[in-house]
């Protein structure tokens, strides 16, 4: 199962179409808090967010609580500043899909820790970046394409 990290969301309708795809896709979502809204069940349940319940997701309290859970294990890091092509990739299942928050993006030193594994999205067009939502969407079904994971799922009517 591939793992989506977001990285201190700030944008509450964003956060839901990620924990949708990541439902729809059979991903993981993993929050770095702090967050710029209200994450509780009750507050889904309000949003009309019925998958929720379905969503596997992890809270980390901080930075450095993330960290620590990640170990040694490296995430390919979404940014307009990447190296490679998000098509390009070898990715695996149980990989980490690192996004940054909508207003401040990741630290500095986060890049810098995975230089190697930084991914785009390309731009072809006169803008500064991609809404995050789509972003994701575009990089998890790709992931989850080049790692197989899609081989063995049903179809839908």
């Amino acid at each position: 199962m591939l793992q989506v990290v977001l990285y201190r969301p700030q944008i509450p309708p964003n956060t839901g179409n990620i924990a949708r795809q990541c439902v729809g896709m059979n991903a993981a979502l993993h929050i770095v808090k702090p967050v710029g809204f209200d994450l509780s069940r009750q507050a889904a349940r309000r949003a009309g967010l019925d998958y929720w319940d379905h969503l596997r997701l992890t809270l980390h309290d901080d930075a450095d609580q993330f960290l620590e859970w990640l170990g040694k294990r490296k995430a390919w890091v979404v940014t307009s500043r990447g190296r490679i092509r998000y098509d390009r990739p070898e990715y695996c299942d149980e990989d980490l899909l690192l996004f940054g928050s909508e207003t401040l993006g990741l630290p500095e030193e986060w890049l810098e820790r995975w230089p190697e594994r930084t991914v785009y999205v390309p731009m072809a067009g006169r803008i500064r970046n991609y809404n995050l939502a789509n972003t994701v969407s575009v990089v998890l079904a790709q992931a989850s394409l080049r790692a197989g994971i899609y081989e063995d799922w049903p179809r839908r009517h």
